[in-house]
């Protein structure tokens, strides 16, 4: 396994761990972010840390920056479930019509998800 991987396995780790250790949300979405972004200092079209980052900057309702990186994965080719989710659920929070977002939510209906890759969370009564 690469090093990589590795670093995109403990994202993955420490991110489920935000839900538990909302005392030190910041914090954690703050470590997300650097480690995420110098994973894409070495591999910038790594799709699983751009959908990763994206989902972050979702939670954080930094819409048009999670917009950017998940829209990067997908000109980069990502067919990852989570991509397509994650489109969704930004474009819902960003208040897009419902055409705009329901086509990625129909995509994603045949796609699998990337075991390094998570969903942004989703409450429609949040924003």
């Amino acid at each position: 396994m690469n090093n990589i991987t590795q670093r995109l396995e403990n994202v993955k780790k420490l991110q489920a761990k935000r839900w538990e250790n909302e005392d030190h949300w910041d914090d954690i979405n703050d470590l997300l972010i650097k480690e995420l972004d110098e994973i894409l200092l070495i591999e910038p079209e790594n799709t699983s840390a751009l959908i990763s980052i994206g989902a972050i900057y979702s939670d954080m309702g930094e819409d048009e920056q999670a917009l950017e990186y998940l829209h990067k994965a997908l000109n980069l080719g990502s067919v990852d479930k989570n991509l397509f989710i994650n489109l969704a659920i930004v474009m819902t929070y960003m208040g897009r019509h419902p055409e705009e977002y329901h086509e990625y939510l129909e995509e994603s209906e045949d796609k699998t998800e990337d075991p390094l890759t998570f969903k942004a969370h989703f409450d429609p009564q949040s924003r």
